[in-house]
């Protein structure tokens, strides 16, 4: 991993991996920190959706028919995926709320 300041040359900043704007050695751990957090959101999405869609691409295909005669709607089918949707977006707005917990060495 690379890792550039803002103030380097252009080229070292084209080629990091994690540029930083000030001259703070200390963002890098919240970089660690927030990309961690990122993981996290990204599994539980696939979590989420992978469930929504295990249960509900059968269930709309009319699975249930034979055994309990329930045939979902199209129209509450459709709305289920987008609620699916909503969900996975929403889940990952909450990482705008997030603030790494970096500890500052206080200057005297």
């Amino acid at each position: 991993m690379g890792i550039a300041i803002g103030s380097g040359t252009d080229v070292a900043m084209e080629t990091g991996d994690i540029v930083l704007i000030r001259s703070d050695l200390i963002d890098v751990v919240a970089a660690i920190q927030l990309s961690r957090k990122t993981m996290t959101k990204i599994r539980q999405n696939l979590f989420w959706a992978l469930g929504y869609n295990t249960a509900g691409i059968p269930i709309a295909a009319g699975v249930l028919f034979p055994f309990f005669g329930i045939l979902l709607n199209p129209i509450v089918a459709a709305g289920a995926m987008a609620l699916s949707s909503v969900s996975v977006v929403s889940n990952a707005a909450l990482l705008k709320r997030y603030t790494p917990e970096v500890k500052r060495k206080e200057e005297k």
